[in-house]
This record gives structure tokens, sequence and C-alpha cells, in this order.
């Protein structure tokens, strides 16, 4: 007897029906037309049982939690009662969840749809779902709300520390070109800037008088160091020279010579008598402060090293380069402990926190937070579009100084940004020339002075009359997930 077999085109037909009715996402009138689906009430149904389907072959194993974490949903659940857990705003459900909601519920009104023995019209029963156990929904249930507490815990955000908004105190003139470099004295009496023409002069930090002016480099002077434990002040700039000036002849008593370009940064060891700077040629160099030899050679920046940063434990040194990369280095091997490239363009500014093992970085339009000694990324700073030119932290309070004059105080905690403002360039100056150049705290932290472009230092304090009530903090919890 011979046995007639279907021909290839109705098993063709009969296996695209199968794919349809399982995941219905064909919208073709062309293939509608050629299965024979209808457009009605029976495609919704088709949806449903696609649904269905999914649901129960993927989630049939994991109806019933296993007994440690339905214990330890339980417990979350009562705490949450208890008022111990944070209430989220839950988002607002776009169209598209709307509609998978209300196919979820039609299947939950009638499981057995698909089950049923009885075939729809243009569809073939495929598969037999198992009916679910009885406990199903109660499981469901605390699932969802465990998923709620997770959600809860995961974007729980600290409320960060009311702080007093910071005012001008006072407006500092005397140099001729843009203040670029800012250096206070161990003891809080005077501080040093550096400026475009070409000097540097020496400032009471009580009453703003000049003490003294010391000239000697031949181009903007880019940096400036004085050291706590030596009477010595470090300055370099960019005719390629590094100085070390006895402030009790006032005169220069050493140059340090290897820089192949301008130097437009350098830092002192808090403990060691040993000075790094860094510069247009993309290194960082390691000199010994008293015989002026070139210890290491930090090189691995491809780009011009804009800021570096001493401290006494490991990272010893951390620099700061155009290339958008921030690196950590070993200082007695002269080698690279880390690179840190989160930033996308480059870091023109480090600061490294008084107390804490932390620091931040600044480039354009992002500031970012980092823990010692691995680097890890901590958070960010958001808000301040600007190309950051300045960064200075005291005890609980950032500062970030813009190239466009903007100003931006944070809280160094929570990166609550609780201050924002636009410096104003003094009379007879440009606009333009209201840029943030440089920046740092005094000792104490209570006072800020900035460098400008329009030739100017302004100090800054805080308001001593604001209080909660005048200047209530402006914060409100996001559901942003941590950015890179």
């Amino acid at each position: 007897m011979e046995v007639v077999q279907p021909d290839l085109r109705s098993r063709i037909l009969q296996n695209a029906k199968r794919s349809k009715s399982l995941f219905a996402q064909s919208t073709d009138e062309s293939i509608r037309k050629r299965l024979r689906l209808s457009t009605g009430p029976i495609e919704a149904q088709h949806e449903k049982d696609a649904l269905s389907i999914r649901f129960h072959t993927e989630y049939r194993d994991l109806v019933e939690l296993p007994p440690a974490l339905e214990q330890k949903q339980a417990r979350a659940m009562s705490a949450r009662k208890r008022g111990k857990k944070l209430v989220m705003n839950e988002p607002a459900a776009t169209s598209e969840e709307k509609k998978t909601q209300k196919l979820i519920e039609g299947i939950a009104e009638s499981p057995s749809t698909v089950a049923s023995n009885t075939p729809q019209p243009g569809a073939t029963a495929l598969v037999q779902i198992r009916k679910p156990p009885l406990n199903s929904q109660r499981s469901a249930d605390s699932a969802s709300q465990a998923l709620s507490v997770a959600r809860a815990q995961a974007t729980h955000q600290m409320k960060p520390d009311w702080h007093p908004p910071w005012k001008l105190m006072r407006v500092i003139s005397g140099h001729l070109g843009w203040v670029r470099s800012l250096a206070v004295e161990p003891h809080n009496q005077w501080f040093a800037s550096g400026a475009g023409d070409r000097t540097i002069k020496i400032w009471d930090l009580a009453t703003g008088n000049l003490r003294l002016t010391l000239t000697g480099h031949i181009s903007t002077v880019r940096g400036l160091a004085v050291s706590p434990r030596h009477p010595y002040l470090f300055s370099c700039a960019e005719d390629k020279m590094v100085k070390c000036w006895d402030l009790e002849t006032n005169k220069v008593i050493r140059h340090y010579h290897g820089h192949l370009s301008g130097v437009y940064t350098l830092s002192l060891h808090p403990t060691l008598d040993v000075l790094v700077t860094g510069g247009r040629d993309g290194v960082a160099r390691v000199w010994d402060m008293r015989t002026r030899s070139n210890i290491h050679v930090l090189a691995g920046h491809r780009g011009t090293v804009a800021d570096v940063k001493c401290q006494e434990s490991d990272p010893q040194v951390i620099s700061a380069s155009l290339d958008s990369t921030v690196r950590l280095w070993d200082l007695a091997a002269g080698k690279t402990m880390s690179v840190l490239t989160h930033h996308k363009k480059g870091v023109r500014a480090l600061a490294l926190h008084p107390t804490e093992f932390t620091f931040a970085t600044g480039s354009t339009g992002s500031i970012k937070q980092w823990k010692c000694p691995e680097g890890a990324f901590m958070g960010n700073f958001e808000g301040h579009n600007a190309i950051i030119n300045s960064l200075a932290v005291n005890e609980d309070v950032m500062f970030s100084g813009g190239d466009n004059g903007s100003m931006s105080f944070w809280d160094w905690k929570t990166g609550h940004r609780f201050q924002s403002l636009d410096s104003i360039a003094q009379p007879g100056s440009l606009d333009a020339e209201a840029g943030i150049m440089s920046s740092t705290f005094d000792r104490t932290g209570l006072r800020l002075i900035v460098g400008e472009a329009d030739k100017t230092i302004k100090i800054w304090k805080q308001d001593e009359k604001a209080t909660e009530e005048t200047h209530p903090l402006e914060w409100k919890p996001s559901l942003g997930r941590q950015k890179y």
C-alpha cells in the first residue's frame, strides 16, 4: 500500500502557522493573507497564546522559590512594612507596558486557553501547558514585592549636608596677565600667585596687601608650591624652567633642567625631598630637591600633562593629561600602577581630599570622584557643563571653576551641587575674560582663593548669616543609574 506524503508547500505553511502562534510578531499583510490569519479578536487570542506559552516554558521551574530566598524576601517585606525601607516613586507605565499587562491579565483569567484540545480557527494547538501550582500567585506577589525592595535599595541616595552659600569677600588686583597658579603658605599667613605677566607675587592673606614681587621667569608662571619643611618656594613656567626660590633671601638657588617644552604643573611630596613636574612634553619628571638630579621620567601619557599631585601613601603620584587619561604611579619603581580611562576629553584638573583617601578629576563637562589606592570609581559630579580648568577641595566642599567663568560648589559626600554662579569680570575687562584659571582653599578651608582671566584674584568665604531657613537645601532624590 502506497503512503501518500504531504507536499512540501503544505509543510512550510504548517510550520509558518506554528511560528506565528508562538511569536506573533509579523505585521506584514501579505504574510497574513498567505497564512490566512485574521486581524480581529482571533489575532489577539494568538498573542495571548504566544505569551502564555513563553511564560510557562520559561518560568515554570521558578514558580516556587528556594526556602532560603523566600525567608529573605519575607524578612525584607516585614522590615519594609515597619517603615525601615525607602518608598520609591514608580515610573509611569508606557503604552507598550499597558498592552502587555492587559495580555497577561487575559492569560490569568483563562490559563487553560492554550491547553484546551479545541484549536482556534487558523491556528494549531501545539503545546500542552502544565497547570501552575496553587501557590504560584502568592510566589509572584512576593517576587514583585521583593523586586520593589531591591529597586529601592539600588536607587538609595544619601541626603547631602546643608552648606552655607559662598560669597565674594575681596578682589585683589595687581597682576598684568591671567592668574594661572596659586599656593598657600603652610602657616596660612600669605599666599603666592603666578601669572601671565611672568611674575610671582606674595600677598598677605588677612589683608590682601602685596608683600613682594619675584621676577626671573621669561614666560607665564604655570605652577607654584611652598615647601612645608623648608623655606623654599618652587615655580614652573612655560619657559621650560623649574626654579627653587629661597624665601630668606628671595633669590633663585636652584634650577631643574630637563623638560623639553613648557612646564604646566608641579607638586611637592609631603614627606620626601622630592619634586614632581609635568608639562607639554607628555612626561612627569621626579626630581631630587637638593641634588637637582632627575630620579624618574614617568612616561606613558600621549598628551600634555596638565596636572600632577603627590601624597604620602601609594599611589604617591597621580597625573592627569590632555590625552583624557589619569595615571596612578608607583614612585619607587617609576612605573604606572593603573590607568583611568573613564573621561572622554582631556583631564585638566586634579584635587586630593585633605583627610580622606580620595581624589577628584575634571575634564570638559565631567567631574569624577575616585578612591585610592586602586583608583576605584565612586561617582560623578553632574551639572557643570564647561571646560573645567580648576578643582579645589576642603573637608566637605569641592569647588570647580570653568573656562567660561562658571563656578560650582559641591557637597563632597554626595556629589550634590548646592551653589552655582558666574564670575563677573572686573570693570575694563572683556566679558570673555571671565574665566577661572586656578583655585585653592587656604589651610583652614574657610577661604577660597580663585585666580581669573581678568587678571584679578578673588577671595570667597561662607556667608555667616545664612541659615537653613533663609537658604533651604534644594535636593530631590533621582532614579538615575550610576554612570561611568
